[in-house]
């Protein structure tokens, strides 16, 4: 029997000892909001690494929002299936519609997450993307071409928990994928969390205040040496 991870905190630091490898190369940690942070900030913690947010909207088919049917990302990178829109005759203007409002959600958490500070520069560096975990993957193959497109020169997807086949898919677009654990079946990422509480605004604003301020200090301390 698989031990489920007690909360988001312990998925990351659980998924931190798989990344140890790629402390030398010096990477920038970036979390997909909102259930990604907790655990990208126990990644970026464990190695000393430095977190952002990297924000992406699923697609979601009207009337069956949980079937994806593409995402949107930071940057106005947009990822759709389109045989799924094709077999359910779904209308341009619709997918329009809805990939709208999801540019706007971004935008707000853009402003409302940041507080001020500028996103992280990807381009040239090694960039490791967090989520809580993989079922479909929509959102993370979203982020991934975003962050390609951003000029990133090496990209690891990283997470606690995915389906085998996804984990595997993601191999494909992704240069590197861990995936601590592979269950099969899945069912749901949820049913891998004794405690899958949804994060909220505040709890993602504070892990990167937190985040942030140590930054500053080890700055400081460098530039007192």
């Amino acid at each position: 029997m698989v031990a489920r991870f007690k909360n988001r905190a312990e998925g990351g630091r659980r998924l931190a000892a798989k990344l140890e490898h790629l402390g030398p190369m010096n990477p920038m940690v970036l979390a997909l909001p909102r259930g990604g942070v907790p655990v990208g900030y126990e990644v970026a913690r464990a190695l000393g690494l430095p977190l952002d947010v990297f924000i992406v909207r699923k697609l979601g088919v009207p009337g069956h929002e949980e079937l994806a049917m593409g995402a949107v990302a930071s940057g106005g990178i947009r990822v759709l299936n389109s045989a799924l829109i094709a077999e359910l005759g779904i209308p341009k203007e619709l997918v329009e519609r809805v990939a709208e409002r999801e540019m706007r959600e971004i935008a707000r958490r853009e402003t409302r997450y940041r507080d001020g500070r500028p996103p992280a520069d990807v381009h040239d560096h090694l960039a490791i993307l967090v989520d809580d975990g993989l079922a479909t993957g929509a959102t993370m193959f979203a982020a991934v071409s975003a962050v390609r497109a951003s000029g990133a020169k090496h990209i690891v997807v990283a997470v606690p928990i995915s389906s085998p086949d996804t984990c595997s898919q993601m191999r494909q677009h992704a240069d590197e994928v861990i995936c601590a654990m592979t269950p099969e079946p899945l069912y749901a990422v949820g049913l891998w969390y004794e405690d899958f509480t949804q994060t909220t605004d505040e709890e993602v604003c504070a892990l990167l205040a937190q985040t942030a301020g140590a930054a500053d200090t080890a700055h400081t301390r460098r530039a007192a040496s």
